[in-house]
């Protein structure tokens, strides 16, 4: 179609609904924009834009162009002829000023209010470079920087003080940590800033008088800026938190008693040792590399032996510190050196068929590997090569075997409700629990702690504090008196329903975004978006679900 094409004022109304209240003179579809010309229709008095003196004395006309959302894959541009009035009104600065179209027209304003909307949506979900790329879909064409200031020119919306306020930290870069609050009864993130020190909270507080719960973790500095702004406020300790630093402890214990460990394996038949451990270890020893870890071995242990640091047996030794740690904390030389045991694999059920074609004389790992394909190995070469590495030497293939749990696979069990271990690992730590009596003494202090959070009842917190701190157990004991400073938010986190879950899921939010913006904006940017973005999927959610 070509030239210009008369829309009737009936037809009009459906297709550019925003257009309803000003006369259209034609639409011109010929070039690559849509260009719709129009003028006001109302001839009544419009108010100043200084003072709000009604006027209807015209000075002139002029004509604004006004960018609108795309019609179909094409930018829509608006040609608007508006009156220009005098202000009737003498004490008014103003002396001449442009009438404005409500829903069509803003001051200094290029964009109709549809397509500002769209571009401040853009800004908010993805930001400068990733809201520009969007727009340019939608047939807008706005560099980032545009982008950025209009997201930035955007109003807040006004902040509510919550009754229920969270409060976090989160890292934004490096060793530089935030603070974000978030309002628990809505959901809704209210600001943030950089830092975690206490006077800033204490200050907000003071400024946003009426919080009557507050949800925090355990951190002195948080609790120290509640105390001096809401003095008032009741705090409560988060209980994630709190198990996961008593989770942490157990892990350290369980950590310390690494030697304890192994007893969660199934015993062997008659408590004989392995045979081809046996072998493996005399053949080892026969090594290179099992000649200077036991040389190695022989001389950290003497030099740690009598008194002497880490470090100093590291200097005089030429080593790492990390290295004399490991020599120091091994029973035998043959830890050092031994690999873990090795996992089950896809390979295990051709161990047989591999150690048969070595003794056949066939020593080739890629002619192995293409026979084991033709028996349905699906595993690559690689896997044969090192499988069979040990026949080179002389050794036995390494045999699948389970290995002892480590300290943080340990620690999972002890946590974990007894309801939801797997029947394998019932049996493995109750094997480990009888071998070792203070990782029984930790289990049994920890399912009390969990009982007391599951029943949500403090009343036996002060008894299991007490027994925390008599257990002999440092790292139990230096959480029992962490636990203690902070009694009265410990108590009030296990038996009221308020938690910190919302302020985790919120910092995961601002992660996210922070991300999305790959480091390049500041605080002040990535707060807007923050607070915007969480509105903006608020009001989405309600349009969407709302009854039609």
């Amino acid at each position: 179609m070509t030239g210009s094409l008369w829309v009737c004022s009936i037809e009009l109304p459906y297709l550019l609904p925003h257009l309803a209240s000003v006369l259209v003179s034609s639409v011109d579809v010929s070039g690559p924009v849509v260009v719709v010309r129009a003028r006001t229709r109302s001839l009544a008095p419009a108010p100043c834009t200084g003072c709000g003196t009604p006027s209807g004395w015209c000075h002139s006309r002029y004509v604004r162009r006004l960018g609108d959302a795309s019609l179909g894959d094409r930018p829509v541009l608006i040609e608007l002829s508006v009156r220009r009035l005098y202000c009737e009104n003498a004490a008014c600065e103003k002396v001449t000023f442009a009438e404005q179209v409500p829903g069509l027209t803003v001051r200094y304003q290029r964009r109709t209010p549809l397509l500002q909307q769209v571009v401040e949506a853009a800004g908010v979900l993805l930001a400068g470079r990733g809201g520009a790329r969007m727009l340019r879909v939608l047939n807008v064409t706005l560099s980032r920087c545009t982008v950025l200031s209009q997201l930035m020119r955007m109003p807040l919306p006004p902040l509510v003080t919550p009754r229920v306020l969270g409060v976090d930290d989160f890292a934004l870069y490096g060793d530089t940590y935030g603070t974000l609050l978030v309002d628990a009864t809505t959901r809704l993130p209210l600001t943030l800033w950089e830092g975690r020190d206490a006077e800033q909270l204490s200050r907000w507080l003071r400024e946003h008088p009426g919080v009557e719960i507050v949800c925090r973790d355990g951190s002195l500095t948080y609790r120290q800026g509640i105390i001096a702004g809401a003095p008032e406020a009741v705090q409560i300790s988060d209980r994630f938190h709190m198990w996961q630093g008593l989770s942490r402890r157990v892990q350290d214990i369980a950590a310390a008693h690494r030697s304890c460990l192994p007893a969660a394996l199934p015993p062997t038949a008659e408590g004989d040792p392995d045979p081809d451990e046996e072998a493996t270890d005399d053949a080892a020893a026969d090594t290179r590399a099992g000649r200077h870890a036991r040389r190695l071995f022989e001389a950290v242990h003497t030099l740690t032996g009598s008194g002497r640091s880490y470090s100093s047996v590291a200097r005089e030794l030429g080593l790492d510190r990390r290295t004399v740690r490991k020599y120091a904390h091994a029973r035998t030389w043959q830890e050092v050196m031994r690999r873990p045991p090795r996992k089950p694999s896809a390979l295990d059920p051709y161990r047989d068929y591999l150690q048969q074609r070595w003794d056949e004389g066939e020593h080739n790992a890629m002619i192995l590997h293409g026979e084991l394909r033709n028996k349905g190995y699906l595993g690559h070469y690689q896997r044969v090569k090192m499988a069979i590495a040990p026949l080179r030497r002389g050794l036995p293939l390494d045999q699948p075997r389970e290995r002892p749990p480590s300290p943080r696979e340990t620690a999972r069990w002890i946590t974990t409700h007894p309801d939801r271990r797997s029947h394998h690992v019932t049996h493995r730590l109750h094997r480990l629990l009888e071998r070792c009596p203070e990782l029984k003494r930790t289990h049994d202090l920890v399912r009390r702690f969990a009982a007391m959070l599951h029943n949500r009842d403090a009343s036996s917190l002060p008894a299991w504090l007490d027994e925390l701190s008599h257990s002999g157990l440092p790292p139990l004991t230096g959480i029992a008196g962490a636990l203690r400073e902070d009694q009265h938010a410990v108590a009030q986190g296990i038996s009221t329903p308020y938690n910190s879950g919302v302020n985790e899921g919120r910092i995961t939010d601002v992660k996210l975004q922070k991300r999305l913006m790959a480091g390049r904006a500041g605080v002040p940017l990535l707060r807007r978006r923050v607070v915007l973005i969480a509105h903006l999927r608020r009001h989405t959610d309600r349009s969407t679900t709302a009854p039609r």
